[in-house]
């Protein structure tokens, strides 16, 4: 069971509202990056909650709705394959989870992110490598955030059907760049991450 071991640090050093933030989607070859924050009622149990890379789809989709029941606040944003194209995906990531935490009901007065990289945030923010592994918090918010991705990559998958969308889930797959190669990208594509149709 995950502990609130640094959300507690953080209480002891004065902040009150203290979010997790994590992103799902900065490897595809298609579609948003999507970015989450998380409130939780600190010492709030949630059985099974974990990093979403380890959870069944099922088990993910269950714990988004005890998620967004219990949260004290959530907020899921995203930025679009033209800001990546923009700004490199490490920036659009940035930008993603800046618009979640900007989008939380209740303010946060520091931001848990998930890896080893926070920049343009307007509130503190404290980096956790593996936080998604550590902390209730960023775990809560990998779910929100790769939930929300899959379900965009569903709907990817009925407008460009012939894709695969949602199988690969637009990830760099053997089949995908195949097909990517064959009929050209879609308007979703990453046009900065198709450089092996240069090769």
């Amino acid at each position: 069971m995950l502990e609130y071991t640094i959300e507690n640090e953080a209480l002891e050093a004065g902040y009150k509202n203290i979010c997790g933030v994590d992103e799902a989607g900065r490897g595809p070859l298609a579609g948003n990056v999507v970015a989450a924050a998380v409130i939780l009622p600190m010492g709030l149990v949630i059985e099974g909650l974990n990093d979403s890379k380890k959870l069944s789809e099922k088990k993910r989709e269950a714990l988004y709705d005890v998620i967004t029941k219990e949260a004290v606040s959530y907020s899921v944003a995203w930025a679009t394959p033209a800001e990546i194209d923009e700004l490199n995906i490490l920036g659009a990531t940035m930008l993603a989870m800046k618009r979640a935490i900007e989008g939380l009901s209740v303010p946060a007065d520091l931001a848990l992110i998930d890896g080893n990289c926070a920049r343009g945030f307007d509130i503190p923010t404290q980096t956790v490598v593996k936080g998604d592994a550590k902390s209730p918090s960023i775990a809560a918010a990998s779910i929100l955030a790769k939930v929300t991705r899959d379900r965009q990559c569903a709907e990817m998958d009925k407008a460009y059907p012939e894709y695969g969308f949602a199988k690969h889930k637009a990830y760099p797959t053997k089949d995908h760049m195949n097909k990517v190669r064959e009929i050209g990208p879609c308007p979703e594509h990453r046009k900065s991450f198709l450089s092996f149709l240069n090769k």
